[in-house]
Parts: C-alpha cells; sequence; structure tokens
C-alpha cells in the first residue's frame, strides 16, 4: 500500500482530476506534463498510479488483458491498482497501471480509489450496465432525431418529441432542449419557423388562436327549446338586416314604421339563461373569434340556426323602438319581445339603392342623430380597413370601402345602444355601459397621416357600472346591445332587460360587475388572436405574392425610417428611403422578403 502513499517520484505516473499525467520535477509544488502542457501542482492535488519510469504520455497505449475474467475473479473483494493491473494484463506497468484505472473510473465493474479498489457484485454490475446501454441507446435515439431535424426529414415516430416545440411555438413553455440543441433561441418565433421547415405544421398554419390561448371550436353543449311567450308582432314591417357578404350571424336589422325606427335583435336571452352553463362557456370565451379561415362562435351554433334575424321566415326578437327629432335627440323609447319578418341584405347591394324606398327613409331617420354626434364632439378614424379570407387555401384580400349603406347601419345600431342605456338607466337596471375618455390633444384634420398620429392618441373602451362620455362615438350614454351572437357584454344586457320585461330580479350591481370582468379579459385575448391572425395572413399573401406591387402612404418619419401604410393591404411598414418624404407622400413599393413567423415583410420604395 506504500506505493500509493509516498510522493510521486520525477517520470512517475500519477492522476490529475481525471486526465494521466507524467511528473517532470518534484520540489514545493510538483510539476506535471498534460496531453497539451505543463501545470505546476501540489502535492495533494495528484495520485500516484505507477513509479515509473515514464518518459512518454504517449507511451499510455490501450492494452489488451483479461478484463472480466479479472472481475469474476475478484468479485465480492478488494484489491488495489498493483494488484488488478498484475491480474488483468500479466504486468504492472505505467500503461497497464493507466488501462486498470480507466476500468475502476468507469465504475461498471469496479470502484474506489487506487489504494482500495472494490471489485463490484454482478447483481450491482448487471443492473448499471443494463442502465447504461439503454442510456447509450436513448442517446443514440437522440442524436439520430436531431440529424433528421437538421435535415428537414423527420420520422412518424418524432411527432411525440415534436410537440415540445409545438408548445414553445404556442406560447405553453418557455424552454425546448431540441430547439437549444440545435443551437435555436427558445421563441415562439423560432419554433414556428422549425415545425413548418420540417413539415410538422403545414406553410401557411396560423398559431395564433392557441398562442393567445383562445378555444379554436365551437362549444359543444345542449341547447333548451325556445319557451313560448307573448310577444309584440312586428312581422308587417319590412325588416333588413345588412351586414358583409357571406356574414353568418346576423343578429340585427333595422325597420321603418313612419316616423319610428326600429332595430331588431336577435332574441339570445329567450334561449340563455343568466345562470346556464351555456351562459358561463360564452363569458369565459368573451366573443367571438373572428379568423380569416373561419368564425369560431362564443355560442353553440344551434343558438345561431334557431335566432339568427332573416334564417328562419320569423324570428323572434328583442326590439328597440325610438323616435329622432329633428336635433337629434332620441325620444318615446319602446323596448319589446317581438316577432319579425327579416330579408338579409349586403352592404353593395344596399349601397346602390340607399335613395330608393324604405333606405331613404332609415337614412332620413338617422341622419339628425349623426349630425347630433359630430357636433358632440364624435370623432372617427377613417384608417385604411380589408377583409381577409382564406378560401380553398388561397387569401384573399379586400379592401372595404367607406360606405353610405356601413355609415347608415353604423348610427342605427348606435341609436339601439342608446335606447337601451336610456331604458335601464331610467329603471335603475345593472348593465355595463361603454365610455371611453376624450383624447388628448386632438385635432380636426382627415388626412392619412393625421388619422395615424390620432390613433395613438385614442383611450380605449371600456365597460363600466355608470354611463359617462363616449368621446369618440360623441354620446353621453351608450351601451352595447345589438350582438348578443357574438359578444357577451350584449348579451349581458339582454339578460338583464328581459328580467325587467318578464317581472324577474335580474343581477345585482356586483354581479355584473363580476361577470364583465371575467368576458372582458377573454375578450382582450380574442382580439389579440384575430390582429396577429389578420397579420398573419397578410404575411402569408405577401410571401406568396412575391411580385406585389402597391402604393404605401407616409404617416410618420423619423431619423431613419419612414412609416408607410400601404391602403390595399391595411397594412403597416417601415422603409428606409434615399430622399426625405413628406407626410403623405404616396410611393410605389415592392416586396423584398417576408418572415411569416415574424410577422415582418420587407420593402423597397420603387423609383
Amino acid at each position: 500500500m506504500s506505493t500509493y502513499q509516498c510522493s510521486p517520484p520525477v517520470n512517475s505516473l500519477v492522476l490529475y482530476k481525471v486526465r494521466p499525467a507524467r511528473v517532470v520535477s518534484v520540489g514545493e509544488k510538483i510539476e506535471i506534463e498534460l496531453d497539451g502542457g505543463h501545470k505546476r501542482v501540489r502535492p495533494k492535488d495528484v495520485a500516484l498510479l505507477h513509479p515509473g519510469p515514464l518518459h512518454r504520455l504517449a507511451d499510455l497505449a490501450p492494452q489488451e488483458g483479461e478484463l472480466h475474467a479479472a472481475w469474476e475473479l475478484l468479485e465480492g473483494s478488494e484489491t488495489n491498482l498493483k494488484d488488478l493491473a498484475e491480474l488483468a494484463f500479466d504486468a504492472f506497468t505505467p500503461a497497464t497501471a493507466w488501462a486498470a484505472w480507466q476500468l475502476v473510473s468507469e465504475g461498471l465493474t469496479f470502484s474506489g480509489t487506487p489504494e482500495q479498489i472494490q471489485a463490484r457484485p454482478r447483481e450491482a454490475v448487471e443492473r448499471d450496465r443494463a442502465e447504461r446501454e439503454a442510456k447509450a441507446a436513448e442517446e443514440r435515439d437522440w442524436q439520430a432525431f436531431l440529424e433528421r431535424m437538421a435535415a428537414a426529414a423527420p420520422a412518424p415516430e418524432d411527432r411525440d418529441r415534436l410537440g415540445e416545440i409545438e408548445r414553445l411555438a404556442h406560447g405553453q413553455s418557455e424552454h425546448s432542449r431540441i430547439l437549444a440543441a440545435l443551437g435555436h433561441q427558445p421563441t415562439p418565433e423560432n419554433a414556428h419557423r422549425a415545425l413548418v421547415q420540417v413539415g410538422y405544421w403545414p406553410t401557411n398554419h396560423n398559431p395564433y388562436p392557441a398562442r393567445c390561448a383562445v378555444p379554436t371550436r365551437d362549444p359543444d353543449l345542449p341547447v333548451p327549446s325556445l319557451i313560448e311567450e307573448d310577444r309584440l308582432d312586428l312581422t308587417h314591417l319590412a325588416a333588413y338586416a345588412i351586414d358583409d357578404e357571406g356574414n353568418q350571424d346576423p343578429d340585427d336589422a333595422i325597420s321603418v314604421d313612419g316616423d319610428r325606427l326600429w332595430v331588431h335583435v336577435a332574441d339570445v336571452a329567450a334561449l340563455i339563461d343568466a345562470e346556464s352553463e351555456i351562459e358561463r362557456e360564452a363569458r369565459a370565451r368573451g366573443a367571438n373569434l373572428y379568423l380569416p379561415e373561419g368564425v369560431v362562435n362564443m355560442l353553440p351554433a344551434q343558438v345561431t340556426d334557431e335566432l339568427g334575424l332573416g334564417l328562419k321566415p320569423i324570428s323572434p326578437a328583442l326590439s328597440f323602438g325610438m323616435l329622432c327629432d329633428a336635433q337629434g335627440e332620441i325620444r318615446d323609447i319602446q323596448v319589446h319581445r317581438t316577432w319579425v319578418r327579416v330579408e338579409r341584405l349586403s352592404y353593395d347591394w344596399v349601397e346602390e339603392r340607399l335613395d330608393e324606398g324604405p333606405f331613404a327613409a332609415i337614412r332620413a331617420l338617422v341622419e339628425p342623430f349623426r349630425a347630433r354626434r359630430h357636433a358632440d364632439g364624435a370623432t372617427g378614424l377613417d384608417l385604411p380597413e380589408v377583409s381577409i379570407r382564406v378560401e380553398d387555401g388561397q387569401v384573399r384580400i379586400r379592401q372595404l370601402l367607406r360606405l353610405g349603406s356601413r355609415a347608415m347601419v353604423t348610427d342605427a345600431m348606435l341609436m339601439a345602444g342608446v335606447a337601451a342605456g336610456r331604458f335601464c338607466l331610467e329603471r335603475g337596471i345593472p348593465i355595463p355601459y361603454a365610455t371611453q375618455a376624450l383624447p388628448e390633444g386632438l385635432d380636426t384634420a382627415t388626412d392619412l397621416a393625421s388619422m395615424y398620429a390620432r390613433r395613438r392618441r385614442f383611450k380605449p373602451t371600456r365597460l363600466t357600472g355608470v354611463p359617462d362620455l363616449h368621446a369618440g362615438l360623441g354620446l353621453p350614454i351608450y351601451t352595447r346591445a345589438t350582438s348578443p351572437l357574438r359578444r357577451y357584454s350584449d348579451l349581458l344586457v339582454h339578460q338583464q332587460i328581459r328580467a325587467e320585461l318578464t317581472g324577474r330580479s335580474g343581477l345585482s350591481e356586483e354581479e355584473v360587475t363580476a361577470r364583465v370582468a371575467q368576458a372582458e379579459l377573454a375578450a382582450a385575448s380574442v382580439r389579440r388572436g384575430e390582429r396577429l391572425s389578420n397579420q398573419h395572413w397578410k404575411h402569408v399573401f405577401l410571401r406568396e405574392n412575391q411580385a406585389w406591387r402597391g402604393d404605401g402612404v407616409v404617416v410618420d418619419l423619423d431619423e431613419r425610417r419612414t412609416t408607410l401604410l400601404i391602403p390595399e393591404l391595411a397594412l403597416e411598414a417601415r422603409v428606409r428611403t434615399r430622399d426625405t418624404p413628406s407626410l403623405n407622400d404616396r410611393v410605389r413599393l415592392a416586396v423584398t422578403e417576408v418572415d411569416v413567423p415574424g410577422l415582418a415583410s420587407g420593402f423597397r420604395v420603387l423609383g
């Protein structure tokens, strides 16, 4: 045993950490030679393996020996490095000492120190060998998987592993061992790129609904039958549900009865009780999710089938009737549960007939209200808008024109919102009122650059239990009440009005506030999912149409980049320009590059 306890002589073989070393000189410190250079260390930092002489580390060549036989002979007993080397290799030399120590340090059949080595029992050896083989096989499988990923050629058995990247792409985790191994930062964008590259996701896959954690399927809940109840019969009045072509959830319509304007709204509260499971699901969703590839409803599809205005010959409605005087003041408000007969029309079709029959009468009734709103400070944002549809795999983008028919319907719906708000306020019915604070530094300019700057100063609309000014609409009192199929807050207003009309107790102000808070949190995620999805499909469109050319309007300037709005795409772009443009200048643009996962497209100025 003293062989391992004495100070190591010159040219001896020692162990430094886990590496072999040759002693070059001995003093207060020991100079050792390592593969790659010399080093001075303390005596206690090395362990003697063989007294030498060892003239070169290169002499520590691999050795042939009876390693397994040595372990079988020694199983369960103790030995030392010298005896183990002689038993396994029939000699104790620097080379066999190092070979024997490597066997010990491997830790499978032997373990311990040079002075005291244990031959491990067979049961422990077989258990550890199986574990090591399994681990080695797992590592080989992992490396093969990484090679397939690098070659963008995953195998069918890789789908479970790719779920790890998908969770990161959907924002459900922050880490990915796979992306890290491939040398990529663990971001949702990089995960998106990787999944598309290997074919796990289709090229045009839209990850944003999942990333925003919003439901991507309609609720699957049983819908009760419509109850029989007394309703005011207004089927003798022509009623028109005017909306975009292809709209699938018509929930409002307009009638004229002499000087009275009627706004009929799908009577969703007739089916959705305030304490029902469907109501809780709608509250958890907040609103319909409108995507270019389709609509995800907050209510079961059967509700729309039963109550959508104009989908059946006669529809149940909650109708708001009102007069509007020459000063634009709404008076003589009536609210009834009704039967209505509705014809569905498109904005484009009505636009060509605004000066005819019923549409001219509707315009005449809403114009004083519109004039009153604008006199009271209503201010809109006349920024480009588009309709994006994905049809048969193709992205279709259509610019929405400023139609008189659309403005007419908007004003009629706002009148109904005022009527509903005043009806509830006068009766002490707790509902959410839509309010908006005055923006700072408001101007009256109508050019595109001014509209762009104004948008950034606008305050968000808030839902509160107390009526207050909605500055953007120019209304001192307003609630949302015309989209109960699409928006939870409208449904809640309907439920509260229905409770009043049927003589039942509605929700308290505290209950209304709590439900609105929950729904608005969900609706914010829905709006974010819609906004990001629209951007996604715009960039997909540009990637698939890289020969695109179009105009951009300068809306902002800084020292390095010019910000433009592209009206036909309703897309914001930042470009470098050789000359200094002026606000509202129009420039011709061409696409240079598109990064769909990064929601970024590059443009250059032509000419």
